[in-house]
């Protein structure tokens, strides 16, 4: 995932025109909503509440992370899109929810491009491969090359848990699969950190996690990580090898890295719009917030809406090819 600054023109046309003395006058009125489309406790809920109280403080409005999973994160995303454009409801939008999901569902509960302002990329990090460690004891797996060995060896036995059908966890792991000619079976949850938590207690044995999420019990010991799956190793694990770089010949392109960012439903004023990109550019440019994400293995974000709307674009396009060659399909 290319997290460059670019500018992109035409892609402004996306944000509709509206009086700036109105929405300046007028908004926020109330307390603006921040919808996750996950359960509490993973990255996609671990960023809007790194950006919650900073945005709080610029608008003097309360900003609310209500979570609102399942179905890949299509029910909150449906929800925000059928909302009120008043700028008081917002999404934290995925790569599942406006990249990978219109390629992997047949069916949509909305249209992610015109449906949506979108406001700012927050956030990209890459996932990391993560097992439970009793697991990785059980099957001799201490590093990538033994987790192919060991789900060849016993196909289906070694099962994957994933936040939810759709989302780059879930892919990531079917491309995996694709890509060495294994088998293990899915375990769909309603975020990651319920999967975490399943995963901590071995009740599944391993996980493409978001690698905020999973960091802290990477350090803790009760995580084994065998590789990062973005192209480039994380400056948080920067001893942990890419997926590419222990996977051998057969994942030497593989990459599937996640990001994370703030949309408004279509219609939202442009200058609403503007005004929480820059709050959030702001809030992602403060040293606390900066190096708290970075530690954390997220690249802050904080691009104009035009460049988003661009970057989804492409970010839409590529996924769908990863959708046909992983044979990952959802009813």
């Amino acid at each position: 995932m290319s997290l460059h600054r670019r500018t992109f023109v035409a892609a402004g046309a996306l944000l509709p025109f509206a009086s700036p003395l109105w929405a300046q006058a007028g908004w926020p009125s109330k307390p603006v909503r921040i919808v996750v489309p996950f359960a509490a406790g993973g990255t996609t809920d671990i960023l809007a509440r790194a950006i919650a109280p900073e945005l709080q403080k610029a608008f003097g409005q309360p900003f609310v992370v209500d979570n609102r999973p399942g179905a890949g994160g299509n029910t909150g995303a449906a929800e925000v899109a059928k909302a009120a454009a008043d700028g008081h409801t917002l999404l934290m939008g995925t790569v599942g929810t406006h990249a990978i999901n219109p390629s992997l569902y047949p069916k949509m509960p909305y249209d992610h491009v015109k449906d949506f302002a979108p406001i700012t990329l927050v956030a990209g990090v890459p996932n990391v491969v993560v097992m439970n460690p009793a697991s990785a004891l059980k099957y001799e797996i201490n590093t990538l090359p033994d987790l192919m060995r060991a789900a060849r060896r016993h196909p289906g036995r070694l099962n994957v848990a994933s936040s939810g059908n759709g989302t780059s966890i879930h892919l990531a792991a079917e491309l995996y699969k694709s890509m060495t000619g294994t088998f293990m079976l899915h375990l769909p949850y309603r975020g990651s950190g319920p999967a975490l938590i399943d995963l901590m207690a071995g009740n599944v044995d391993l996980m493409f996690d978001n690698l905020p999420s999973a960091l802290p019990h990477i350090k803790s010991g009760r995580l084994k990580a065998l590789a990062v799956t973005s192209g480039k190793r994380s400056a948080a694990l920067p001893d942990m090898p890419t997926v590419a770089e222990a996977g051998g010949a057969k994942l030497q392109h593989f990459e599937a890295s996640s990001w994370f960012g703030l949309l408004a439903p279509a219609g939202t004023p442009a200058d609403i719009v503007t005004r929480l990109q820059q709050e959030t550019a702001k809030a992602m440019a403060q040293p606390a917030v900066n190096e708290r994400l970075l530690s954390q293995g997220a690249v802050p974000g904080g691009q104009p809406p035009a460049e988003f709307a661009s970057f989804i674009a492409a970010e839409t396009k590529k996924w769908a090819q990863v959708v046909k060659a992983s044979g990952a399909k959802i009813d």
